[in-house]
């Protein structure tokens, strides 16, 4: 009867250390989505729009022949691309990750944001995405094997 009394304590300790694991968990990416969101309002809201709704006719060349800004919500094309390649992107500027001479309006923030804040970023941006949608990007984002 000893044993069992021991046991049952030592199940509701490990439920409670998931639970305030996963609470902790949770609060950190809640304050990684706020971070997220304010960086995305003062570094990339003027081009992508400060609803993720990106610019009009973002599909096909302005005048410079360049691609207007793409959404970033579940309209828009980031949730088909892995994070790496997002990140590079974010962090090297568009024209440098593609090559060839392409040319493109995105800059690279390597030199403003760090990586920790271009990650906030993403988790932001990606916390506006349905699940679906979530499910999709970390599935492509995920490491082979």
């Amino acid at each position: 009867m000893r044993w069992l009394g021991l046991v049952v304590l030592l199940l509701v300790a490990l439920a409670g250390w998931l639970v305030f694991a996963g609470a902790e968990t949770a609060l950190a990416e809640t304050s990684q989505i706020a971070e997220g969101e304010a960086l995305y309002a003062e570094t990339c809201a003027a081009c992508h729009g400060a609803n993720l709704e990106g610019q009009p006719n973002w599909r096909r060349p302005g005048p410079d022949g360049r691609l207007p800004a793409p959404p970033h919500d579940a309209s828009g094309h980031t949730w088909h691309h892995p994070d790496d390649v997002l990140f590079r992107i974010t962090k090297l500027g568009t024209a440098a990750v593609v090559g060839n001479g392409y040319e493109s309006n995105m800059p690279g923030f390597g030199d403003q944001l760090t990586n920790a804040q271009i990650e906030a970023i993403f988790t932001y941006i990606k916390s506006t995405w349905p699940e679906e949608l979530r499910a999709h990007q970390a599935e492509i984002s995920a490491p082979p094997g």
